[in-house]
C-alpha cells in the first residue's frame, strides 16, 4: 500500500474552507528553467509586517520580516524563517479570517524577479544568500544571511541587509515603506478600506450563476454606472436615479457598518439607519444602496441631505436598498441582478421599516423613460441590464440618464459680490484633465441666503494667492477672482458644454463630501449600448451591423467578459474612425478565433477560400505564388471580417502602392512573464532614447498583452532586407550595451529575467497587430497608441479593453500620434553610431 504524503506545514496550519488563500497543491514535475520570482506581502495580522518570498526549488521559501526591508545598508533587518508558501500565493491579496493563521489584509507590497549570484541551493543551504532584486519598488543588490541568535521557538533568525550600490539610500533620507505603502497589484493599502481594492476571493473561482458560501470581504468597491446619451434597446431594469449619497452596508456578527463609495466609514452618521439594518438581523452581508431626503412632493432633494447631515438629523434620511452583493453569508454577485434583487426584497420583508426602502423597479417602452423622469422633476434614471451580474467597477451593464447635465466640480475660485449680494457672486469651476486643473466656467444661480454665507466663510478659510489652474485665465474672466485651494468639490446643473469646454446655465446643486477633488473629471456622455441579443435567442438568429448580416451573433467570445460576437462587431463599428486609417492601403492577416477566446486560433495571410464579405482582395503580383493578400478599407469590410470569426487585425509595414519599401519599423518589446512592469517602462525608455540619439522619431502603443511596441516611420526609401537590418542592428546594440537588461535573440530560454526586442516583424510579409486592433486574449484587451509623456503612468501593455477603450477615446485632447509623418530616413551616420555598416 502506498504510503501517504505528508501534509505541509503550509496546508496543517490553514483551514481552506474558511481561508481564500491558495491550498499547497503537489508539484508538477520540473520543467524547463526560468527566471525566479520574488514577492514581498505586507501582512497586517496580529503585528504589522513584510512576508519576503524567493521562489525556490518550486516553492516560495519565506521570511517574516517585522520592520520590511531597508535601502540603508548600515541597517540589518531581522528576517524570521517560516514555512515554505507555494508559488500561487506570490498573487495572493484579501483578508485571512479571524480565527485562522495570520489573520489580517495581506497585499503585495512589491513582487519582481531576484538573480542570485551563484548556486543559489547551496547558498540557501549554508545561510548565505546574495542576490539582485528587478521589482516594482526594491532593485538592486541584497543579503539574506542566517545567524546564531536564538528565536522564539525553533524559526530561524535571519538578516536582510542592502549592499551598497546605487540605489542605496540612508535611512533618514528616504524610507521606502513609508513613502510607498500601497500594493502595486490593487493601489490598496493595509487596514484601509478602498475603492481600487477588489473584493478578496477564492483562487477556485467557481461557475457563473452559482451562490456559493463565502467569507465576507472587509472592503467592497461598488458597481458603478455609465453615463449615456440616450436609452439603449433591450431588456433593462430601470429605477430613479436617487439625488443623495452611495452607501454599502456591511453587516457581520450583529455590527453595521457603513460606508461611502470611496470607502469611508459613516456609521457614526447614520446611526438611526445602521439600528434598523441590526433589527433585520441578516448574517454576513453586503448590501448597496443610497441615503436621500425627500420634499414635500416626495421627491429627493440633495440640499436638504446636506441639511440634515449637518445638523446630526439622521431621522429624516431614508436608505434606498437596491441590491444585495452579498447577503447572509452567500456571494450573490455572479448571480442576476434580478435574483439579487429579489433576494434582497424577501430579506426586508413585508414590514414597514421607518427609515429603510427598497428601491422598486419600473418598466416602461424605453423612448419614454427618461421623459417620464424628466417630467416628474427627477435627476434622472438608472438602468441594469436584465441577467447582468455585480462588478466592483464603472460598466456598461449599468447606465445612467440624465434630465439635464449635472456633475461634480472642483471649486477654485469665486467672485465678488454685485449689487445687494451677500458672499460672493459666483463660483469658479474646473475639472481635472492630463496637465492638471482646467477652467470650466462658473455658477451663480441656486444658492440662498444661508448657503452664501456658510459657503463664502469655507473659500475664505482656503484663500490662495495664485491661480490652482494649469492654463492662465485671462481676460474678463480673471477680473475680481479670489482664488481658493482646490478642495471643495460641488455639484452642478446646467445645460450643455460649450465647443471650449464651458458649462452653460448652470445652477448650483450643493456640496460634495463624499468625492476627492483629485477624481473630478469632465463626464461624457457615451453613445448608448446596442441591445444584446437574449439569453436563449435562436442560434440561426441574424443581426445587421453597418449593413453586414451577423450569423448567431449570440455566440460567446470571451467568457469571462461575457462578450459577444455581435459585441465585437459594434465595438468596431463604433472605433471604426480610429482603426480604419491603420488598416488603409496595407496588406492585413488576421486572427480567427471560431470558437472564442480560448479556442483554436487560425492566423490567416491570404484570401484562400474564405469567403470575407467586403474584403478587398490585393493584386497578384504583389505576393507572387500565392493566393491573393487582403485589405480592410471600409466599415463593411470590418465587420465582415468580425463575421467570419475574427478578433485581431494584422498589417505589413508597408503600404500596397509602394510594396517593396517599407514606410515604418517595428521594435516588439516583448518581456519575460515574471519581470514587473516597471522594468517595461524602463526598457521602453532606453530605447526611446537611443533612437532621439539617432535622431529618429518613434511613437509608442501598447501590444494588449505584455509588451509595448515602438514604431518608427520612414521615407519609403530603403527596401526590406535594409530595414530589417537596421533594426536587427539596433536591437543587437540594445543588447550589448545592456546584456543583462535586454536580448535580440528569439526563445524563451534567450529571454529569462529580460526583455526580447523582436526586430523580426520588420521582414517583408510580416506583420504586427494594428493600433486599435483587439487581442483574442481574456478581457479582450486592445493595442492602444499612447503619448511619450503617457509613459510613466502606464500600468500594463493590457490597460484598455473592449470594455474602456471609448472612455479613452472620450477623453484625448488630440491624437497621441500627433506629428507622425513618412519622412526619415536610415543614414550612414545611423549605421556607424550602431558599431556597424549598411548592408
Amino acid at each position: 500500500m502506498a504510503k501517504a504524503k505528508p501534509v505541509s506545514e503550509y496546508n496543517r496550519k490553514r483551514n481552506f474552507d474558511i481561508t481564500a488563500e491558495p491550498r499547497d497543491e503537489p508539484r508538477r514535475a520540473k520543467g524547463k528553467a526560468g527566471a525566479l520570482r520574488f514577492v514581498i506581502q505586507k501582512h497586517d495580522a496580529r503585528r504589522l509586517h513584510y512576508d519576503f518570498r524567493l521562489e525556490l526549488g518550486g516553492t516560495l521559501k519565506s521570511w517574516a520580516v517585522p520592520k520590511g526591508p531597508s535601502l540603508d545598508p548600515q541597517d540589518k533587518r531581522l528576517a524570521v524563517h517560516v514555512e515554505d508558501h507555494p508559488l500561487s500565493y506570490a498573487s495572493f491579496e484579501g483578508q485571512i479570517p479571524e480565527g485562522q493563521y495570520g489573520a489580517g489584509d495581506v497585499i503585495v507590497w512589491d513582487q519582481g524577479i531576484w538573480q542570485p549570484h551563484g548556486d543559489p541551493a547551496a547558498a540557501y543551504r549554508d545561510g548565505k544568500l546574495k542576490f539582485s532584486l528587478i521589482g516594482e519598488k526594491l532593485s538592486g543588490d541584497w543579503t539574506l544571511v542566517r545567524t546564531n541568535l536564538k528565536g522564539s521557538g525553533d524559526k530561524e533568525q535571519w538578516l536582510l541587509i542592502k549592499e551598497r550600490d546605487e540605489v542605496a539610500r540612508p535611512a533618514d533620507e528616504y524610507d521606502i515603506v513609508q513613502a510607498q505603502p500601497a500594493s502595486v497589484l490593487s493601489g490598496a493599502e493595509v487596514g484601509q478600506p478602498s475603492a481600487a481594492r477588489p473584493a478578496p476571493q477564492s483562487s477556485a473561482r467557481k461557475q457563473p450563476g452559482k451562490v456559493r458560501r463565502t467569507t465576507l470581504p472587509s472592503q467592497l468597491a461598488p458597481q458603478l454606472a455609465t453615463l449615456v446619451d440616450q436609452p439603449p434597446g433591450g431588456d433593462w431594469l430601470y429605477e430613479i436615479k436617487f439625488d443623495g449619497y452611495r452607501i454599502l452596508a456591511r453587516i457581520a456578527d450583529g455590527e453595521v457598518r457603513l460606508f461611502t463609495r470611496n470607502g469611508h466609514d459613516w456609521t457614526a452618521r447614520l446611526p438611526r439607519q445602521a439600528k434598523e439594518l441590526a433589527a433585520l438581523r441578516l448574517a454576513d452581508s453586503w448590501l448597496d444602496g443610497e441615503v436621500v431626503v425627500l420634499n414635500d412632493e416626495g421627491l429627493p432633494d440633495f440640499q436638504a441631505l446636506q441639511n440634515a447631515f449637518e445638523l446630526g438629523r439622521s431621522l429624516d434620511i431614508l436608505y434606498y436598498l437596491f441590491d444585495a452583493p452579498f447577503l447572509n453569508g452567500e456571494d450573490l454577485r455572479e448571480q442576476p441582478v434580478e435574483e439579487r434583487r429579489a433576494a434582497l426584497k424577501k430579506a426586508l420583508g413585508g414590514k414597514k421599516h421607518p427609515l429603510l426602502r427598497y428601491s422598486d423597479a419600473f418598466t416602461a417602452k424605453h423612448r419614454d423613460i427618461i421623459e417620464s423622469a424628466c417630467a416628474m422633476a427627477l435627476e434622472g434614471v438608472i438602468g441594469k441590464r436584465a441577467g447582468s451580474t455585480y462588478v466592483s467597477r464603472r460598466s456598461a451593464d449599468w447606465i445612467k440618464l440624465k434630465c439635464r447635465l449635472r456633475q461634480e466640480f472642483v471649486i477654485v475660485g469665486y467672485s465678488q459680490p454685485q449689487g445687494s449680494r451677500s458672499g460672493f457672486g459666483a463660483l469658479l469651476l474646473a475639472v481635472n484633465d492630463g496637465d492638471g486643473l482646467r477652467y470650466a466656467g462658473r455658477v451663480g444661480t441656486g444658492f440662498s441666503e444661508t448657503s452664501l454665507k456658510q459657503l463664502h466663510g469655507q473659500l475664505q478659510r482656503l484663500a490662495r494667492d495664485d491661480s490652482p489652474l494649469a492654463e492662465k485665465l485671462g481676460g474678463q474672466a480673471a477680473r475680481g477672482v479670489n482664488w481658493v485651494e482646490p478642495l471643495l468639490v460641488g455639484e452642478v446643473e446646467f445645460a450643455e458644454w460649450t465647443r471650449e469646454g464651458i458649462v452653460r446655465q448652470a445652477a448650483f446643486v450643493g456640496l460634495r463630501s463624499d468625492k476627492p477633488a483629485s477624481e473630478i473629471v469632465r463626464e461624457s456622455p457615451r453613445p448608448a449600448a446596442k441591445p444584446k441579443v437574449a439569453r436563449g435567442a435562436s442560434k440561426g438568429g441574424k443581426v445587421v451591423v453597418a449593413g453586414v448580416p451577423i450569423s448567431h451573433p449570440e455566440r460567446v467570445i470571451d467568457a469571462g467578459s461575457g462578450y459577444r460576437k455581435e459585441d465585437l462587431a459594434r465595438f468596431y463599428q463604433g472605433i471604426a474612425d480610429w482603426l480604419l486609417p491603420q488598416l488603409d492601403n496595407r496588406p492585413v492577416s488576421i486572427v480567427r478565433v471560431p470558437d472564442g477566446v480560448g479556442g483554436e486560433q487560425f492566423f490567416q495571410k491570404h484570401a484562400e477560400r474564405l469567403a470575407i464579405p467586403n474584403i478587398k482582395h490585393l493584386d497578384a503580383k504583389l505576393d507572387p505564388g500565392h493566393a491573393r493578400l487582403m485589405e480592410i478599407d471600409t466599415l463593411k469590410a470590418l465587420v465582415g471580417a468580425v463575421q467570419m470569426g475574427t478578433i485581431e487585425l494584422h498589417t505589413w509595414n508597408a503600404t500596397t502602392d509602394s510594396i517593396e519599401k517599407p514606410d515604418r519599423f517595428i521594435l516588439d518589446l516583448d518581456p519575460d512573464p515574471k519581470l514587473p512592469w516597471k522594468s517595461m517602462l524602463e526598457a521602453t525608455q532606453l530605447c526611446l532614447t537611443v533612437l532621439d540619439e539617432l535622431g529618429l522619431a518613434a511613437y509608442l502603443k501598447t501590444s494588449g498583452g505584455k509588451g509595448m511596441h515602438i514604431i518608427v516611420p520612414l521615407a519609403r526609401h530603403a527596401d526590406w532586407d535594409t530595414v530589417k537590418a537596421f533594426a536587427k542592428a539596433l536591437s543587437q546594440f540594445m543588447q550589448q550595451q545592456l546584456p543583462e537588461r535586454f536580448t535580440a535573440t528569439m526563445g524563451p530560454k534567450n529571454r529569462i529575467g529580460k526583455i526580447f526586442i523582436d526586430y523580426l516583424r520588420n521582414s517583408r510579409g510580416a506583420s504586427t497587430v494594428a493600433a486599435y486592433s483587439v487581442r483574442a486574449r481574456p478581457g479582450l484587451p486592445v493595442s492602444v497608441p499612447i503619448a511619450r509623456d503617457e509613459l510613466p503612468s502606464l500600468r500594463s501593455a493590457a490597460q484598455w479593453t473592449v470594455d474602456n477603450l471609448q472612455e479613452r477615446l472620450d477623453g484625448l485632447q488630440g491624437d497621441p500620434w500627433q506629428g507622425y509623418a513618412n519622412r526619415q530616413r536610415i543614414t550612414a551616420a545611423m549605421w556607424k553610431r550602431l558599431g556597424t555598416k549598411a548592408p
